[in-house]
């Protein structure tokens, strides 16, 4: 995932002091079958992860588990690390909306940027979609993946 370089603006744009700690990203007009492909490639992929539910570290179930379980105050909660200094955090708030919060606090030079990139392509071709991230409560994606371009961008 070269195209982006570190130096020329990502490092700017990835700051937590500038835009807050979790960048929000999210893949509209999804299914329960998505939000199953995203588990899997998470699997797939080896990437590190925990599964919790209010304060309990679990298997991770199949998505129509964790979408269709009854609401209450302890709310499931899927942490990856796709690679250094990466984190994500996926919230189950619906089936029709894979959400996620990407924690930059970590993310620093090229080697996280790549990972970064890697993971919103990863997601993208994997559901055959762009793959948006905005800043925290923002209003405009800043980065994401494009499938028309197959590469992620700066917005």
């Amino acid at each position: 995932m070269a195209e982006l370089r570190w130096g020329d603006h990502a490092a700017w744009l990835l700051d937590p002091c500038r835009d807050g700690w979790l960048p929000d990203g999210w893949v509209a007009d999804t299914t329960v079958a998505d939000w199953q492909a995203v588990l899997d490639l998470v699997v797939e992929r080896g990437w590190a992860r925990s599964f919790v539910v209010g304060c309990f570290e679990t298997a991770l179930p199949r998505a129509e588990e964790v979408l269709f379980r009854p609401r209450g105050p302890a709310q499931p909660v899927l942490s990856v690390r796709p690679g250094p200094g990466v984190g994500v955090v996926f919230r189950f708030r619906s089936a029709r909306r894979i959400d996620f919060d990407v924690d930059v606090a970590e993310l620093d030079g090229q080697e996280g940027l790549d990972a970064l990139c890697g993971f919103l392509a990863a997601i993208g071709r994997r559901l055959g979609r762009s793959v948006p991230t905005w800043v925290e409560g923002g209003d405009a994606p800043f980065l994401g993946y494009d499938l028309g371009a197959d590469r992620v961008l700066v917005r």
